[in-house]
C-alpha cells in the first residue's frame, strides 16, 4: 500500500484589507480556514490550531573584566496577551497513539474552519523593534501516526485603537526657551525660541502645523529646524534599553545676527509609522516633536513637545477641533490682540438739521441756551479718530456748580 503525502498545509483568514492583510482589534472575532492538500490517502491523528499573542524583549550585553576575562548578560522578558487552542480533527492530545482517533483524508483539498474571539483587555499593538516585538499568529499542526507533524504559522495584525478626539490629545502643546552664547570674556546676545502645535494627538499621514518665533541676537548665523523622533524603550529584569529614530524633519532659512523668523503653520508630514504603545509593561513606543535652533560651534537650543500617534483620526466636524484650530492662529497664541472692529462712520454719528430742530422743540422748559451752545459747537465737527478714543476716560472736570464733560467747555483760567 502506497502511503499518501501532504502536499500543502496553509492558514487563510476570512477578513483581509485592501493590502491583503488581516487586521483586528480587541474583542474582534478572528475566523479562517486551514487548508490541507493531500495526494493519496493520508491518515491523520489530529489537526490543532493555536492562536498566540506575545510581547517579547531580548538583548545581550558583554562586559570585559580584564585582558582575558569577559562575561555576557542576557536580558529577556515576555508578556502573554493571547493563548487559544482548538482541535479541528481527531481527539485530545493525550490520545496520540498510532491508531487512536485516526481520520483518513483522501486525495484533494480539505478545508477546516476555525474561529476565536480576541480578549477585551487592552492588547499591545503589533510592533517590530530592534530589541523586542509584539506578534500575533495562528499556527496549524497536522499530526500523523509515526511521522513528524507538519506545521505552518501565519501572523495577523492587532491594533489597539487610540482615539485622538479626547481632551487630553486635543490640548495644544507649547514652550519657550532662551540661550545666551558666551566664550571666555566675550558674550553675545541671546537666542530665543517659542513654538506651539495645535494638539498632541495625530495619525499617520497627517501634517503637523508648527507655529514658531525665532529671534537671533547672537553674533552667529543660526538655522531653525524641526524633527519628529520615535523612541523605543525595552524593559527586562529591571533594566531598560532605549533607541531613538528620526522619523521626519524640516529646515528653516538661515538667520543672520539681529534677525527674526516666524513659522506660521509650517507643515511637517507624518509618514506611515507604528501607533504609540503606552500600556505594554515591557515595550513602549513614544513620539516627540523637537523644534530646535542649530547653533554652529555650540549646543543647540531645543524644545521638545510630546506627541501621541493614534489610529482614530480627528473628527473635522467636531466643535472642539474647530475651537482648537481657531485658538492656534498666529495672532492669538503669540499674545497679539485680535483685529479690532472698524470705527463707526461719520454718517452714523453726525447730527442732522431736522433732528436738531426736533430736539430743540422737545426741550422746552429746560435750559435751552446751554443745549443750543453744545449743538452749535459740535454739529459740524467730524467724529474723533479711532485711535484717539479713550477707553478709560478720566472723571469729569467740575466747572463751578455744573458738571462739564468736555474740556473745551471749561472756561480758560
Amino acid at each position: 500500500m502506497v502511503r499518501g503525502k501532504v502536499r500543502a498545509l496553509a492558514v487563510h483568514f476570512d477578513s483581509v484589507n485592501e493590502d491583503n492583510l488581516s487586521v483586528f482589534s480587541g474583542a474582534d472575532l478572528v475566523s479562517g480556514r486551514v487548508v490541507v492538500e493531500v495526494s493519496g490517502d493520508v491518515r491523520v491523528n489530529r489537526l490543532d490550531v493555536t492562536a498566540r499573542g506575545l510581547a517579547k524583549v531580548r538583548w545581550t550585553e558583554s562586559r570585559n573584566a580584564g585582558a582575558n576575562t569577559a562575561y555576557t548578560q542576557n536580558y529577556t522578558e515576555e508578556v502573554d496577551y493571547l493563548h487559544h487552542r482548538d482541535t479541528l480533527v481527531g481527539g485530545p492530545a493525550d490520545e496520540d497513539g498510532p491508531d487512536e482517533g485516526v481520520t483518513v483524508l483522501h486525495t484533494g483539498l480539505h478545508e477546516f474552519a476555525f474561529s476565536f474571539t480576541l480578549p477585551q483587555m487592552a492588547l499591545a499593538t503589533s510592533f517590530e523593534g530592534k530589541h523586542g516585538s509584539v506578534r500575533y499568529w495562528v499556527k496549524a499542526e497536522l499530526h500523523r501516526p509515526w511521522l513528524l507533524p507538519v506545521k505552518v504559522k501565519k501572523e495577523f495584525i492587532v491594533f489597539e485603537h487610540i482615539d485622538i478626539n479626547t481632551p487630553l490629545l486635543l490640548a495644544p502643546q507649547a514652550g519657550t526657551k532662551e540661550k545666551t552664547l558666551c566664550c571666555w570674556f566675550c558674550a553675545s546676545g541671546p537666542i530665543s525660541l517659542s513654538a506651539k502645535i495645535e494638539r498632541k494627538g495625530y495619525t499617520p499621514g497627517e501634517s503637523i502645523q508648527i507655529f514658531a518665533e525665532v529671534e537671533n541676537c547672537s553674533s552667529r548665523v543660526v538655522v531653525p529646524k524641526a524633527a519628529l523622533y520615535q523612541t523605543q524603550t525595552f524593559f527586562a529584569k529591571g533594566k531598560g534599553k532605549q533607541i531613538q529614530q528620526l522619523v521626519s524633519s524640516l529646515r528653516g532659512d538661515p538667520l543672520q545676527q539681529g534677525k527674526s523668523q516666524s513659522w506660521e503653520g509650517k507643515l511637517l508630514k507624518i509618514p506611515p509609522v507604528s501607533p504609540s504603545i503606552l500600556d505594554c509593561p515591557i515595550i513602549r513606543v513614544e513620539y516627540t516633536l523637537v523644534v530646535y535652533i542649530d547653533v554652529p560651534g555650540g549646543l543647540n537650543l531645543s524644545l521638545s513637545l510630546p506627541l501621541v500617534i493614534g489610529t482614530i483620526p480627528l473628527h473635522t466636524s467636531s466643535p472642539r477641533s474647530f475651537s482648537i484650530s481657531s485658538n492656534c492662529s498666529p495672532v492669538s497664541w503669540l499674545g497679539l490682540p485680535e483685529r479690532p472692529e472698524a470705527p463707526p462712520s461719520y454718517n452714523e454719528l453726525a447730527i442732522s438739521e431736522s433732528y436738531r430742530q426736533d430736539c430743540l422743540r422737545g426741550c422746552e422748559g429746560e435750559d435751552q441756551g446751554s443745549l443750543l451752545t453744545y449743538i452749535s459747537e459740535f454739529r459740524y465737527l467730524p467724529p474723533p479718530l479711532y485711535s484717539e478714543v479713550d477707553l478709560n476716560p478720566e472723571p469729569p472736570e467740575v466747572c463751578g456748580t455744573a458738571d462739564v464733560r468736555r474740556p473745551s467747555m471749561c472756561p480758560s483760567r
